[in-house]
């Protein structure tokens, strides 16, 4: 099948084969991935409007016992130095804050905490929302629900909806990496496999629950399997019931290898550059066509990427991070405040707008 074909399906959102993404991936043009990109980006989000978000990363614990080879925050239970648990006084000064900025969601990273059990998410949810009734919860993970539903002797369905009643409002996509095993099993071997983070999500969604996609890429994965981790991710995505929401975003972000000891076992992994992360927007925003945004990475790729991001599919510039740890581990050090990012988008050409976690948009 030539190009002009498999475009003209794109940008008449035909369904892909995984054949006909590769193809488009890997003999296009940047300057026409983009473009091809940018014209279904701007079918899907009509104007020129990119939004953005005030909200605040906090990690309940260090002390994870998933130990994955790119992840350069956890520490075991043992080392009594760096490990921590969150206190609701810390919880109180950090939300006070995150309210005084004009934020109200509240991304709690959890992890595999080996003592943790679901009566403690239950507890501490509760308290949360008791304490701030307007706080928005977007917490924990496929990982972290499959790994309660495991050592509950429960099914994911029973903690997912344990947690919704606690206050649980959103679930992030984390720990998807790459949605391949073969990778999985070097990089995050003791987390959850490729099918058992979707099912996580397929019964998110028939609760109703909003959720979002992550791709940490630029490891050990090929471009052929980010490709196959999108349409595993619009699989999921094609299967929700309505009226779910089910994935808001696809969000994908590169991998950071500092203090890692993924690079140090594999040091010839290449940090990804300006050029194939923008590729890998645009082939994202091409095969997504049934999740509205997708989200560039200033943290991770810097603004002058971020910028161009918008311009090859994405609509979303995320958070302004107030607090962001796990990645920050790793040595990035880029850091926005809310007229930064406003900035940001304008000079890039478009709208800034701010949303909630449900991607609708706030009144300024």
């Amino acid at each position: 099948m030539g190009y002009d074909i498999i475009i003209n399906k794109a940008l008449e959102n035909e369904p892909l084969h995984f054949a006909e993404a590769q193809k488009l991936y890997f003999k296009l043009p940047t300057s026409e991935l983009m473009l091809i990109a940018q014209t279904i980006r701007n079918r899907i989000k009509h104007g020129k409007i990119v939004s953005w978000i005030i909200d605040r990363n906090v990690n309940i614990s260090n002390i994870c016992s998933s130990g994955c080879e790119f992840c350069s925050f956890y520490c075991s239970g043992g080392s009594e130095n760096k490990a921590f648990i969150t206190s609701i006084d810390e919880y109180k000064v950090k939300i006070d804050e995150l309210f005084r900025l004009g934020g109200q969601q509240l991304l709690l990273q959890g992890g595999m905490h080996p003592d943790f059990r679901l009566k403690y998410y239950e507890n501490l949810f509760k308290e949360l929302k008791t304490l701030y009734p307007a706080l928005k919860l977007h917490a924990l993970g496929p990982p972290e629900i499959f790994y309660l539903s495991i050592i509950e002797k429960t099914s994911i369905r029973k903690v997912l909806k344990c947690l919704i009643e606690a206050g649980l409002d959103s679930l992030p996509g984390a720990g998807a990496e790459i949605l391949v095993d073969r990778v999985r099993k070097i990089v995050s071997p003791k987390k959850c496999n490729s099918q058992q983070w979707l099912n996580v999500m397929k019964e998110a969604h028939k609760l109703g629950l909003p959720t979002t996609a992550t791709m940490m890429f630029g490891h050990l994965e090929t471009p052929a399997e980010r490709i196959s981790h999108l349409f595993k991710i619009k699989q999921v995505q094609n299967q929700k019931p309505n009226p779910a929401i089910g994935f808001t975003a696809f969000i994908p972000w590169t991998f950071q290898s500092a203090n890692t000891a993924l690079i140090k076992k594999y040091p010839d992994i290449k940090k990804i550059k300006t050029d194939e992360y923008l590729r890998t927007i645009a082939i994202s925003r091409i095969v997504l066509q049934n999740i509205d945004n997708i989200q560039a990475s200033w943290l991770t790729m810097g603004s002058d990427t971020a910028q161009l991001a918008l311009w090859a599919g994405a609509n979303d510039l995320g958070s302004i991070m107030i607090e962001e740890n796990v990645v920050a581990s790793s040595g990035v050090t880029n850091k926005m405040n809310s007229q930064e990012i406003q900035k940001l988008i304008i000079d890039a050409g478009f709208e800034p707008m701010q949303r909630n976690q449900k991607y609708e948009y706030q009144n300024m």
